[in-house]
Formats: structure tokens, C-alpha cells, sequence
């Protein structure tokens, strides 16, 4: 799939030296990022789903307690 998309002078510029400088294409940066960007918002999700649900029920357990019910001990 080919993709393209217009930058202004600077941001050209800008994400090429930062391309060169990593050592890769701009192609390459500007997937790295889509996918960073893509991974951090559903970390973030996934965060505030846990939190909600540890709000409703705000059991924890300890290490050795979690060792034990899975038989791990």
C-alpha cells in the first residue's frame, strides 16, 4: 500500500536529518511512529480499563499468594 501525504518545508526537512540520523527511511520513521503512537494509546486503554475495574473491586494479592493458587510453589 503506498501512502503519501504533504509536509511544509520545515517538517520536511525536519524528518529527514531525524531519518538520516537514525538510519533509516522516512517511510521507516513515519511507520515506527504511527505504530508507537497506535501501541501508546492502547497501553493507555488498556491502563484505564484495569483502573476501573480495580476501582469497582479493589482486591490485590500478593506474589507468593498468586504463586500458590496457580500451583506454582
Amino acid at each position: 500500500m503506498t501512502i503519501s501525504f504533504r509536509l511544509s518545508e520545515t517538517d520536511s526537512v525536519l524528518f529527514k536529518k531525524y531519518a538520516e540520523m537514525n538510519g533509516i527511511s522516512i517511510s521507516e520513521l513515519v511507520r515506527r511512529s504511527v505504530l508507537e503512537h497506535i501501541e501508546e494509546e492502547y497501553d493507555l486503554q488498556a491502563y484505564e480499563e484495569a483502573l476501573a475495574e480495580y476501582k469497582e473491586n479493589p482486591i490485590t494479592y500478593t506474589l507468593d499468594e498468586v504463586e500458590k493458587e496457580l500451583g506454582l510453589q
